[in-house]
């Protein structure tokens, strides 16, 4: 199956509450499932960010499974699926010059333009509770899913993420699934 029917399958299939219809042709006019994941890490190329939505789902199901943790299939497939939804038109193909095979080309590389500059896992939260309700399960674990790596962190004095992980171990568990799936699952191609 092709990573955009797949996504779509399981969005479909898990995603029932209201909003969710509007949310998922919200997704169809952006550049979503054809995006990178990111410029320079995991899933550096076209549909990279398709692919690592539903690597982390795969993930998150498997480590809600293992850990016993207590929440609904809808609010996985919600969390893993829409937690990069913030990176959707912020990726951009431009041209620099490389040396192949020792003769100076032109070659595409993605740039990162943000036009909404509200964050990450923040704005990604914002964008989703445009069109539908969350829990605060899903809310916690969208927003925190970059971990220590979230810019927000940067002062080492704060608690605020170690509370949310210890209050919603679904968040931690986004966490790792996410880590799992960038640095074990994926590619980065060069």
């Amino acid at each position: 199956m092709e990573a955009r029917e797949e996504f779509i399958q399981i969005y479909t299939q898990n995603i029932k509450r209201e909003g969710a219809a509007e949310l998922l042709e919200f997704i169809k006019t952006t550049d979503f499932f054809t995006s990178p994941a990111s410029t320079r890490f995991h899933g550096n190329f076209e549909g990279g960010l398709l692919q690592h939505s539903i690597k982390v789902y795969k993930r998150l199901v498997k480590l809600v499974q293992d850990e016993n943790i207590d929440i609904s299939p809808e609010s996985v497939a919600i969390i893993a699926l829409l937690h990069d939804i913030c990176k959707a038109n912020t990726y951009k193909i431009e041209m620099r010059n490389s040396k192949v095979n020792n003769e100076w080309v032109k070659v595409p590389y993605y740039t990162y333009n943000d036009s909404l500059p509200y964050g990450h896992g923040e704005k990604s939260v914002y964008i989703v509770s445009g069109f539908m309700k969350l829990t605060r399960d899903e809310a916690m674990s969208i927003n925190w899913h970059m971990g220590a790596f979230d810019a927000r962190n940067n002062n080492l004095t704060s608690s605020t993420l170690a509370k949310a992980f210890q209050m919603y171990p679904i968040a931690f568990l986004t966490h790792v699934a996410d880590l799992i799936s960038a640095y074990l699952d994926e590619e980065i191609r060069q």
